[in-house]
């Protein structure tokens, strides 16, 4: 069975309201067996136009299980909890 992977662009701003965003996520992301890969960090392009601010990519070992995560109430916790916090463009994508 493949492996899914959700990947984020987040745009914030408001910096301290999303620390509650981060903290209730990685809450839903234990839960439902996410494995961080990329949490923030440096970015560099090395090629196109592409300026994200923050990438995270978390790792689940099926589409299945990615999806529960991201319709879970725990989910739905702290996407309430980033109301106004931040922008958030989200892909899940099929992976090996």
């Amino acid at each position: 069975m493949p492996s899914a992977y959700i990947i984020a662009h987040v745009s914030i701003t408001d910096p301290t309201q999303y620390e509650e965003y981060k903290k209730l996520s990685t809450v839903a992301m234990q839960t439902y067996g996410a494995e961080v890969c990329v949490r923030g960090g440096a970015i560099e392009v090395i090629e196109g136009d592409w300026q994200p601010e923050r990438l995270v990519v978390l790792k689940f070992a099926s589409l299945d299980q990615a999806r529960r995560f991201e319709a879970s109430p725990e989910y739905a916790s702290a996407r309430a909890a980033r109301q106004g916090a931040a922008v958030m463009r989200m892909l899940l994508v099929e992976g090996t």
